[in-house]
């Protein structure tokens, strides 16, 4: 039988489960909770932190920090205007008009999909 994993992509926190022998199980974070944080985070050597770690370094890194990026996903950028003013992050025009992150840290821009 294939494997059948769920995930609930949220705009404050995500939760990902798989079938286990008929049931759904939520698979648990590194910390043991249920829920992770929705947020990416590059630290100043261009590491990926994601979840709780990302969030707890928000303070001292916002503009390399990624969160409620599912309010950008399959928009345009001209659309975001209200979206952006509420992130602390860079939110740029990509080459089709859609959104892109740019990560200073990085010197990337991202997609968010």
């Amino acid at each position: 039988m294939a494997k059948i994993i769920g995930i609930d992509l949220g705009t404050t926190n995500s939760v990902v489960s798989v079938m286990e022998g008929g049931t759904p199980t939520v698979i648990s974070t590194s910390e043991g909770g249920r829920l992770c944080p929705s947020v990416v985070a590059f630290n100043k050597n261009g590491e990926r932190l994601v979840g709780q770690t990302a969030k707890r370094q928000a303070v001292v890194n916002s503009e390399n920090t990624v969160y409620s990026i599912k309010r950008f996903i399959g928009r345009h950028f001209e659309e975001t205007e209200v979206e952006r003013k509420m992130v602390s992050y860079e939110v740029v025009p990509g080459p089709a008009n859609d959104v892109r992150v740019k990560i200073p840290v990085t010197g990337r821009e991202y997609s968010p999909q």
